[in-house]
């Protein structure tokens, strides 16, 4: 039988089956637009664009749509246009549960039925629509809500994945629990009337005009954490997450946007992973890895990063024994373990007499050596600390991401953010700027320290980046003023970061961006403090992931 698709919860699911439907959610999270991006325009939202995919790659055939938004009235314009679906109904969607709205779906759905009947050649079976009514079990318990816009099937198994306790999903079609009507022997037509009561009655979403019942959401017994997902382009959510921050700050809290795709997933899941951290929950996750220890005092911690895998090892008197830094070769592994063993010869013990090992980084769960895994975010935070405890925000430009991390007395994390899955802002953006300049970076770093021409790099997108740079230099304009330029660039970046964690004084800079001496310079300059920067900046994350093998 063709599955009928829906995207919203509202959605009279019970009605469709009750006409011979089988019935199905599109939450699909796939790995890009091709196909949608030929045929609408670029504003319009990842989910919207996916829907969109779905139906052209040929996945759907009969497609119920409500109009939530802009969005999904493009995609229901450009659909109706292909002539790719045998079924496609638009269901008007009311903001508000008042007399006058449930008339109007009452309306909305007798409509929907006589199509729908029409189009699959069937009737209503009274038995069909009651059977299907199925609560949600709700029982109480510790767990961590998700609040925000929709959260697809890729990113809500990631979510499922990293978290230290049960999940509930408040999101759009993911909170659908939709009461069973009492007047089951009134006419089609009054039965209708308190369906769409009990549909409109649903937790509200922020299209609605009234969303004070949300507020269970958060008085929910049990609440010990909040993630919040917003979706690119998509508006409802970001005032709701601000009034959170105010209105419940004693609430861990983390923001996590994406574009709808599983694009971004290696980053979301550090994001998670270190909200996990944050949350202090005990996952028993240590790995169960059978190593021949003789116990004698010395703690290691791995980083295997995008460009650099580091190893640090420790003594019982947590004096560093070695400090390693190779580049990361075609494997994570591989390259662990090659630096594990150049950090043991510096140190001149051999691997068994390590007591404990933790692995961090984004190749961390690859590293079969490692006793445990620990996010970066964690362990930078740890390691910085432990070399400056006065630091209360931590600055890492790495390979591939940035990251901003606010710090408490104790080196505890209390907020960090990251940048998105582009390049703008990172190690890469650097080491393709330098490329373009036909220079090192270690020549790049020495240059923008002075300056003639306060340039400006206008685009922070690497492709876009790259062309003003090209331009830069064929109008013969110095070295050290297009450097400037690149340093201020990114410098602003990192301040935006910083921003966002409401970071405060003392700063630290660390990984191996912190040995760029005309970036920091500009950083300094922007955040009005010379920066701390330790001999061992790039170091940090895997000192952070030493001290934790040591239980510190």
């Amino acid at each position: 039988m063709e599955k009928t698709y829906y995207i919203c919860k509202y959605t009279p699911v019970e009605l469709l089956k009750a006409l011979g439907g089988e019935c199905e959610e599109l939450n699909h999270m796939p790995d890009g637009f091709d196909k949608a991006e030929s045929c609408v325009g670029a504003n319009i939202c990842g989910y919207g664009k996916s829907v969109i995919d779905a139906v052209m790659d040929g996945k759907v055939h009969e497609l119920i749509l409500t109009t939530c938004c802009d969005s999904i009235k493009a995609v229901y314009d450009t659909l109706k246009a292909s002539g790719k679906l045998s079924f496609l109904f638009m269901l008007d969607l009311p903001h508000d549960d008042g007399i006058c709205s449930r008339q109007v779906f009452t309306a909305e759905l007798l409509r929907l039925a006589r199509e729908y009947s029409d189009y699959k050649g069937t009737s209503f079976s009274r038995e069909k629509f009651l059977d299907s009514f199925t609560m949600k079990d709700d029982k109480v318990c510790d767990h961590i809500a998700v609040m925000g816009a929709r959260v697809g099937d890729g990113l809500s198994s990631l979510i499922r994945e990293s978290m230290p306790l049960p999940v509930k999903d408040y999101t759009c079609i993911n909170n659908r629990s939709v009461m069973k009507p009492s007047s089951e022997g009134d006419s089609f037509e009054e039965l209708m009337e308190e369906y769409a009561s009990l549909l409109l009655g649903e937790l509200p979403c922020l299209r609605m005009t009234d969303v004070t019942g949300r507020k269970r959401i958060l008085d929910a017994p049990g609440l010990k954490g909040i993630i919040y997902n917003t979706v690119r382009f998509c508006d409802f959510y970001g005032f709701e997450y601000a009034a959170l921050l105010r209105t419940k700050p004693d609430v861990p809290m983390i923001k996590i946007e994406t574009d709808f795709t599983t694009q971004s997933r290696g980053q979301m899941r550090t994001r998670l992973e270190a909200f996990n951290e944050e949350l202090g929950i005990s996952t028993g996750d240590d790995k169960k890895k059978e190593r021949n220890i003789v116990g004698k005092g010395y703690f290691a911690g791995i980083d295997s990063g995008s460009t650099s895998t580091d190893v640090v090892i420790l003594d019982k008197n947590k004096e560093m024994a070695a400090g390693i830094i190779i580049p990361t070769g075609a494997g994570a592994a591989l390259s662990a373990g090659d630096a594990l063993k150049q950090a043991c010869a510096e140190a001149g013990i051999n691997e068994e007499d390590i007591d404990r090992i933790i692995t961090t980084g984004y190749g961390r769960d690859a590293i079969d050596t490692g006793d445990k895994s620990i996010t970066e975010i964690t362990c930078h935070a740890k390691g910085a600390h432990f070399l400056d405890p006065s630091v209360r925000t931590v600055i890492d430009i790495g390979g591939q991401d940035s990251k901003a991390i606010h710090l408490d007395e104790n080196g505890n994390v209390v907020n960090f953010a990251m940048n998105d899955k582009c390049a703008a802002g990172t190690g890469r953006f650097l080491d393709m700027m330098a490329h373009t300049m036909q220079m090192s970076l270690d020549e790049m770093s020495e240059l923008g320290l002075s300056y003639d021409e306060d340039i400006t790099i206008s685009s922070m997108c690497s492709v876009f980046a790259e062309s003003e740079v090209v331009s830069l230099v064929a109008q013969n304009k110095k070295k050290d003023d297009i450097v400037h330029g690149i340093n201020k660039a990114v410098a602003l970046k990192t301040l935006a970061l910083v921003k966002r964690v409401s970071g405060e004084s003392r700063y630290m800079m660390t990984g191996g961006v912190a040995k760029n001496k005309g970036l920091v310079a500009t950083l300094s300059e922007m955040l009005k403090e010379e920066l701390s920067i330790s001999e061992n900046a790039q170091l940090c994350g895997a000192l952070g992931a030493a001290l934790f093998a040591m239980g510190e």
